[in-house]
């Protein structure tokens, strides 16, 4: 019922239409009346015409769905109200029509699961032909609506997987065309175009149909690959779906199996010219669309393929045809060879190059490059193909293709590789050399440390089996003793037990245990810091013997990371705590937990002092890192702003500018403070308060003066330099200079001590580090030396005092205006670039005014044409390499009878 409505639907606005555009020829009908009259619908609305403001909006909606061209939409809109609302309720009152995407769909997929037609009565193989031609037929003249909800419940997949999985009765039968009709259907409407050239399949799979004898169906999708190298970005996606096609059909070379069509001449293919003109419209769209517009390498590259594969001897051939269609595109392949073999005769200010002949092209190649520095590079070229295997091989032939492919894409990188590119991607490997060190240098690292870890691993694993071992040893001690007093009939409850608790046998075990352990420790320093002590401790996770052995060793293992170091400093024992934990160091298993542990640290000789000596160890290269950029951003910053040429000339431009605009006695400076700098950008125009005298400056340097615009790619370090507070600077190099002489002082205090003990290394690893840091932090300060004076220099050269002056001051005005500069550049940018899309806007509105005037000038097309339908018909009949191409006006070449069986013309027909 639904296909019923559909078609009835079909017959009356196809009758609308005719009545509309006043067509010679009425569309075709596609439904017959003939056996239900009563069936006929009423053209007259049974709804009231709405007012006519109404109306035109209504109407707008249905013409909008329609996807009509400039044109058509015209003569929509000129209808009287009356024909208008006929239209739009004969269009509208079709409750049906939403639900027909839906029902082909339904359909395709059902044809697809049954692959084999085999099995089909010839009846049902017409109904399944019937329907995909009805599903062509809808998307050319339904709605907008009909393709916009065939896109959304993924109709394009369910043609393009028919498509895929065809059997071979299939690919052989009608609904093979007429599904490849639907997917051009489907392209000749915007959105539909948009999602087939959008889908990352779809030309592979429209290219693969190609593999058919069926030769309607093979014009037709060359008919679709050549239309898609017109648009833009397709003719990519073609290249790259003969790449695939030749796999799919298992293809030696791209383009074989077209070739071999081309050349057929026997049986149905004697007199078949609608497929060869087809191919040569494919092959010159090929070569001279997409890259081929601009790239003579590509088109000669491209134009080799074919010439390869014996295309000259066919097209000489295929005269005899006398068609004038597919003479015109022989025509148009030769003359674009003719031309561009021309101009590639000129670079090497020849006539005609015989591309037949080695010796001759040899010869050329030769004169072009002798007295060259490229030269010895052609002969070492030589050198290595004399050494190539010249046995007759498959090994063999793959060298020399291998060797002709890599030519191939040297000729095709339209980019010429430049010196600068070439410094650019040094500095590139450089830098990913340097990452790759850094990356082995953390990887050795990490090994380092997971050795140190998995040595820790094994220790805290042997530790653990001995203290297992002791508790099983005390174990069997323990049950030595509950057999004796139970021979001497005690209870082994009274051991634990005080003297007031021996009547009392009903009183909870567990406050008894609690009570015992109350009363067994001991603690003597303040609750809150023995608290946060034990979270310390806690988070630490290792015994009071690890963490004194890691001090004595200068943490060798890296047990002590420098955020727990940092915290350890807060619980050193301090004087009292040490007299009061001496007066119970003979209760030492009683103390609690953070007594224990600040009396163990108390017992390490100079425990605060190593503590920190070993904090400022670890902590030392990462202030040193954190110090070493600011000290050499201050002093590159303060040589860019003196060094900078470009920079000066822009402050020259500034005081030239500051003159004329202070005409008379402020008007002859010498020169100008620099904090002024900023000044520019607040002098904000009259006219236009979004403007200021920065963005006009920047106008006149940019045409006057381009390298003062380029003053910032000079000030590199200024930015960094212009965060860098002097005292705080020389606050950490302070903090670094006393640190370091604390360590030398508790160097000297131990290696006075006699008793050394043989875990005690603190001797050994701190005198190498003094060592080493005395000579980085030497270096650091006369770096920062060096930079201050550097800074001073600068101060000097702009006439600014440098006892008053900070860095953070002065770089900080350079880096405001760099910024203010970037940004009023930016800004002017904008406005050009504003103002060149509404002079585009203007142009493109003028042409496509004269576009519409020009087309209403011309005969009036059908109604389901469209857009992708034009680029067919213009490839089909030549008119588009008439307007991109060479002047096909010319005289045609010579028609010889006997034509020569390799890729290559005779010469004489080159100078014809």
């Amino acid at each position: 019922m639904a296909s019923d409505g559909k078609q009835r639907q079909e017959g009356t606005l196809s009758s609308l239409f005719y009545c509309c555009f006043k067509r010679s020829e009425q569309p075709e009908i596609t439904y017959s009346y003939k056996n239900n009259p009563s069936a006929v619908p009423g053209l007259e609305p049974t709804l009231p015409m709405p007012p006519t403001q109404e109306l035109d909006s209504m109407f707008a909606e249905l013409v909008d769905e329609l996807d009509l061209s400039e044109e058509h939409r015209a003569a929509m809109f000129a209808l009287p109200a009356e024909k208008k609302w006929q239209i739009y309720c004969s269009k509208k009152m079709d409750k049906g029509a939403t639900r027909w995407p839906a029902y082909y769909i339904d359909q395709l997929r059902a044809m697809a699961a049954r692959k084999t037609l085999l099995a089909l009565a010839g009846e049902e193989e017409h109904e399944r032909h019937k329907m995909v031609e009805g599903l062509k037929t809808a998307l050319r003249t339904q709605p907008m609506r009909f393709v916009t909800e065939f896109i959304e419940q993924d109709g394009l997949s369910c043609l393009l997987n028919f498509l895929k999985s065809m059997d071979y009765e299939t690919t052989e039968s009608q609904i093979h065309t007429s599904l490849i009709g639907c997917i051009k259907a489907l392209m000749n409407n915007s959105q539909g175009r948009a999602h087939v050239l959008g889908h990352c399949e779809s030309i592979n799979i429209i290219a693969q149909s190609l593999a058919t004898e069926n030769i309607k169906t093979k014009v037709a999708v060359l008919e679709i690959l050549g239309a898609v190298c017109l648009v833009p970005g397709g003719h990519k996606k073609v290249l790259e779906a003969m790449m695939h096609y030749q796999k799919f059909a298992a293809e030696r070379t791209r383009f074989q199996n077209l070739m071999t069509d081309l050349d057929r001449s026997t049986g149905r293919y004697r007199d078949e010219v609608s497929l060869k003109t087809a191919i040569m419209c494919f092959i010159n769209a090929v070569l001279s669309k997409g890259a081929g517009e601009t790239s003579l390498e590509f088109r000669i590259h491209l134009r080799y393929e074919f010439l390869m594969l014996g295309i000259q001897p066919v097209i000489d051939k295929l005269r005899c045809h006398e068609n004038a269609t597919l003479d015109r595109h022989l025509d148009f392949f030769e003359m674009l060879r003719n031309e561009d073999e021309l101009q590639l005769s000129k670079r090497f200010d020849a006539v005609h190059i015989e591309t037949k002949s080695a010796s001759q092209m040899f010869e050329l190649i030769k004169k072009k490059l002798s007295h060259t520095e490229a030269y010895p590079h052609l002969l070492s070229a030589l050198h290595h193909c004399l050494m190539m295997p010249y046995k007759q091989s498959s090994t063999t032939l793959q060298y020399w293709v291998l060797l002709d492919r890599i030519v191939q894409q040297l000729v095709l990188q339209t980019d010429k590789v430049s010196i600068t590119e070439h410094q650019n991607l040094q500095q590139r490997f450089d830098r990913k050399e340097r990452e790759c060190e850094a990356k082995n240098k953390e990887n050795q690292d990490m090994v380092a440390m997971l050795n140190k870890m998995k040595d820790k691993l094994e220790r805290e694993s042997n530790e653990h089996k001995q203290a297992k071992q002791q508790v099983a040893e005390l174990s069997v001690r323990l049950h030595s003793v509950k057999l004796l007093l139970v021979q001497f009939h005690i209870q082994p409850s009274l051991i634990c037990s005080g003297p007031d608790q021996s009547n009392n046998s009903e009183k909870n075990p567990e406050d008894d245990q609690s009570l015992v352990k109350k009363v067994k420790e001991l603690s003597v320093i303040d609750g809150r810091r023995a608290q946060n002590c034990n979270i310390l401790l806690s988070r630490l996770k290792l015994t009071n013997e690890e963490i004194r052995h890691a001090i004595l060793t200068m943490d060798e293992h890296e047990d002590l990371p420098k955020d727990m170091l940092e915290q350890l400093l807060k619980f050193v024992p301090e004087k009292s705590d040490i007299e009061l934990l001496e007066e119970h160091q003979h209760e030492l298993e009683r103390m609690a937990k953070a007594d224990r542990f600040l009396y163990d640290m108390s017992r390490i000789n100079h425990y605060h002092q190593r503590l920190q000596s070993l904090y400022f160890k670890k902590k030392f290269a990462e202030r040193l890192s954190e110090v070493k950029p600011k000290i050499k951003a201050l002093s590159l910053a303060s040589k860019e702003v003196v060094q900078s040429s470009s920079l000066r000339q822009l402050l020259e431009l500034v005081l030239a500018f500051g003159n004329y605009m202070n005409k008379g006695q402020r008007g002859n400076a010498f020169g100008f403070k620099v904090s002024s700098l900023n000044k520019i950008a607040d002098t904000k125009s009259s006219i236009d308060k979004n403007l200021t005298l920065l963005h006009y400056m920047i106008t006149v340097l940019e045409k006057k003066y381009p390298k003062a615009t380029s003053f910032s790619e000079e000030l590199q370090n200024v930015p960094e330099a212009a965060k860098i507070n002097m005292t705080v600077l020389e606050k950490e190099i302070g903090n670094l200079r006393s640190g370091l002489k604390s360590v030398e002082a508790e160097l000297q205090y131990q290696q006075t001590q006699s008793s050394q003990g043989p875990v005690d290394k603190f001797i050994s690893v701190v005198g190498q580090f003094i060592t080493v840091a005395t000579f980085s932090f030497a270096d650091v300060e006369e770096s920062l030396s060096e930079a201050k004076e550097l800074f001073e220099k600068a101060l000097r050269h702009f006439g600014e005092d440098s006892s008053k002056q900070q860095p953070e001051e002065f770089f900080g005005i350079f880096d405001t205006f760099i910024t203010a500069f970037s940004e009023a550049k930016q800004d002017n940018e904008n406005m050009i670039r504003r103002k060149e899309e509404e002079e585009k806007r203007a142009l493109l509105e003028a042409q496509l005014k004269r576009d519409r005037e020009q087309k209403a000038r011309k005969a009036k097309e059908e109604e389901e044409s469209g857009e992708f339908d034009d680029l067919v018909s213009a490839l089909l009949s030549g008119e588009v390499f008439d307007k991109g191409g060479p002047n096909m006006t010319r005289k045609k070449p010579h028609r010889p009878n006997q034509f020569d069986s390799s890729r290559e013309r005779p010469a004489s027909k080159l100078n014809q």
